[in-house]
């Protein structure tokens, strides 16, 4: 099993089941009411009306996801609180979406954000991008989907017998439920309500840990920085090198934000570039605040289970799983699977949301102003929501089965790790059109994409065989590298660029 046995657990199957079922009764409350007659341009952009300070909220727990609720804290007694440095470089990425890629999104009025690319360089580069979206996304989504549903089978399915097929079954139909009406305009309220859930149960337990180790605010701060897990900043040259690290966090911001259609369909939801830009501000800062709280909850998490002789899992991840589950009070438990649940969710139902855009405005070409309305449109939009809703399940059930199979999560990290090749293409692309004025021949530009994720790979290898190096996130880097040296190539047995290109360029404003 993902989560080991459900011995000497405190929270009762009546508990955990109300939790879910009030949770997902207030989510279907709030799809109802924000719905309302939605169209087409309401599911793909929420009509251009979402208020800016909802946005950024929101687009706290879809940045965060259920991965990161209990890596990061689980993350702390192994890195201490390096992760940190990484968060700052977030903050020079999302610099970049801000004046950069949103003013381009916004003058060329996208509903998806790959429509760039056919606009720059052509339909084949344009439905290349877009698939390597839908490829990474529908991964990245299965896995935390996978991750969540781990966590209810522990605490709530296993003891009723109920295999986990069913499990996943119903995530991802609660899931459809309160989405396949309103899209992304109802993500965005239900996402400032998962950020909130996800906040309040790390701030509760963070208070739990206190009560139970009879330390005061003051006591707790002061109890972290004394500890060994506080330690931040490195400057030797580790994995968790300050400048390998800053800069990694740099360009993870960029090519799983800017580049993202899931996180930029939010922003593009907002009334305009200003107010767009001010809600990548608000939500940088804020979430800097809040994986402070993250990582000192791992600390906490740690400092507990010493002073209380609890053994540490070998997977680091199921720490904070165990302690709220078994060993904490119910009311830790109860707000635990709400922040679990709300965190997973917040990035789940938004990336199902962004698979359906992407889909229908880039392979079906919806979206269109005098196609809005269409109710044949409206059905294939509902048709291809089922769809992806599908995929992920058997997407799911995937790892679930490699898991069993090899009865070791670190493949599955694996399988994760690898959707990161997807976005150096994307990074490339984006890079060599932005940045330059060069012109290539469209079709060949899908050798170049498709071939940069085997080459970095090859190359990474490589590097680990002859010198022992053993790259990290340098491997997006080098994709996108190679991406941009192929287009270059290109670009050098094509014509000039056409003024067309060269009005789609934001820095000649």
């Amino acid at each position: 099993m993902i989560f080991g046995s459900q011995a000497n657990r405190p929270m009762s199957v009546q508990t955990v089941i109300i939790t879910i079922v009030s949770y997902f009764s207030l989510l279907v409350i709030i799809a109802q009411v924000t719905a309302g007659k939605a169209d087409a341009k309401t599911f793909f952009t929420a009509n251009r009306q979402s208020p800016w300070y909802l946005v950024a909220f929101g687009m706290i727990g879809a940045s965060l996801s259920g991965v990161t609720f209990i890596s990061i804290p689980g993350e702390v007694g192994v890195k201490n609180f390096s992760y940190f440095q990484i968060v700052l470089g977030y903050l020079v990425g999302y610099v970049v979406i801000a004046n950069v890629l949103l003013p381009l999104y916004y003058r060329l009025n996208l509903v998806s954000i790959y429509s760039y690319l056919e606009d720059r360089f052509g339909k084949v580069t344009y439905k290349t991008g877009a698939f390597y979206f839908l490829l990474s996304r529908t991964i990245g989504a299965a896995f935390r989907l996978y991750l969540v549903a781990g966590v209810l089978q522990f605490a709530l399915f296993d003891p009723l017998g109920i295999p986990f097929w069913v499990t996943v079954l119903v995530t991802i139909v609660l899931i459809w439920i309160y989405t396949f009406r309103g899209g992304i305009k109802t993500i965005v309220w239900t996402d400032t309500l998962q950020t909130a859930f996800m906040l309040i149960a790390v701030g509760i337990t963070i208070w739990v840990i206190g009560q139970e180790l009879d330390l005061s605010a003051g006591g707790l701060v002061e109890t972290i920085s004394e500890s060994q897990y506080s330690k931040m900043f490195y400057w030797d040259g580790s994995a968790q090198n300050f400048f390998k690290q800053f800069l990694a966090g740099a360009f993870i911001a960029i090519v799983m934000t800017g580049l993202d259609q899931d996180m930029m369909q939010k922003n593009l939801t907002c009334r305009n570039l200003k107010e767009a830009q001010r809600n990548m501000y608000s939500f940088s800062a804020v979430l800097i605040v809040v994986n402070l709280f993250f990582l000192a909850l791992g600390a906490l998490l740690y400092i507990y289970s010493e002073q209380k002789g609890i053994a540490i899992p070998e997977q680091t991840d199921k720490l904070y799983t165990l302690l709220a589950l078994r060993h904490f009070p119910p009311i830790a438990g109860i707000v635990f699977l709400l922040g679990i649940v709300a965190a997973a969710y917040s990035s789940a139902d938004s990336a199902l949301t962004s698979l359906t855009t992407s889909f229908c405005v880039d392979f079906l070409d919806m979206g269109k102003e005098e196609q809005e309305n269409n109710n044949n449109n409206t059905t294939t939009r509902m048709l291809v929501h089922i769809g992806f809703s599908l995929l992920l399940f058997v997407v799911i059930m995937s790892f679930w089965l490699i898991n069993q199979l090899y009865e070791s999560s670190a493949v599955i990290s694996g399988l994760f790790t690898a959707a990161g090749y997807t976005y150096g293409p994307l990074l490339g692309l984006f890079a060599f059109g932005i940045f330059t004025r060069l012109r290539v021949f469209d079709p060949l530009t899908l050798i170049v994409t498709l071939s940069s994720p085997f080459l970095a790979f090859g190359i990474k290898e490589l590097a680990a065989l002859l010198f022992d190096y053993k790259a990290g996130f340098e491997v997006l880097l080098l994709n996108g590298f190679i991406t941009f040296a192929g287009l270059f190539i290109l670009s050098l047995l094509s014509p000039p660029a056409k003024e067309k290109g060269e009005e789609l360029l934001p820095l000649d404003q």
